[in-house]
């Protein structure tokens, strides 16, 4: 099965994202090897980026939470413990 976004395939998860996002995705997650000047001046342009197009958000959340296969997970069960306690034994196993 083949994605297309804006006419250009994605081929990853990543190639989704940075067609849906229109910026690559570093712009939003950074580098690990950025420094302070190039954090600054990153979250500056996401900042420009959010306010020229203030829907980019809700946009882009909803088309990650449809790249998301969630399936509730049930939650087990608790079931009771039954212990067969002999009379004289306490909890702790010593004998009262």
């Amino acid at each position: 099965m083949k994605t297309f976004i804006a006419g250009h395939e994605a081929r990853t998860t990543n190639d989704a994202l940075e067609l849906a996002l229109g910026t690559p995705l570093a712009l939003w997650l950074g580098e690990d090897d950025e420094t302070e000047q190039e954090h600054a001046a990153r979250l500056d342009a996401a900042r420009d980026i959010l306010a020229d197009d203030p829907e980019l958000f809700d946009r882009v959340t909803a088309f990650a939470a449809g790249l998301i296969d969630v399936t509730p997970i049930r939650r087990p069960t608790r079931t009771r413990r039954t212990t067969n306690r002999r009379p004289g034994v306490v909890s702790s196993g010593v004998a009262a």
